[in-house]
């Protein structure tokens, strides 16, 4: 088990102004961008940050996930967390960039867990 990156989530609703914004904050050129069409939103990642756009309404379930780990294997991750007192809010399900599932842990904390593929 292992983390590859950790990203901190910035919610917003216009994605094209926002990439250009933190591009030029962080110094950085956007690494990826995509739709999740399923969710009616749109993510972009700059430096260590996830963007993610949609309307209020698209955003309203995520606003409590504090941020995005990537994994080497959500499996092994899962295992882990549920034997350290955490709660699968969401399971492991396929998404554009390969699978995620996410977690409360036992400080509260939610986080998103994803496996590219």
């Amino acid at each position: 088990m292992k983390v590859i990156k950790t990203m901190g989530r910035v919610y917003v609703n216009d994605m094209n102004s926002a990439v250009v914004f933190y591009e030029t904050l962080c110094g950085e050129k956007c690494g990826v961008r995509f739709t999740y069409d399923e969710m009616g939103l749109e993510l972009a990642g700059v430096g260590n940050l996830l963007l993610i756009a949609g309307t209020d309404e698209a955003l309203a379930p995520f606003r409590g996930t504090s941020f995005t780990m990537r994994v080497d294997s959500l499996e092994e991750v899962k295992e882990y967390l549920l034997a350290n007192g955490a709660v699968i809010e969401r399971d492991v399900r396929k998404v554009p960039t390969g699978f995620n599932m996410t977690a409360r842990h036992a400080d509260g904390t939610t986080v998103e867990y994803v496996e590219f593929a």
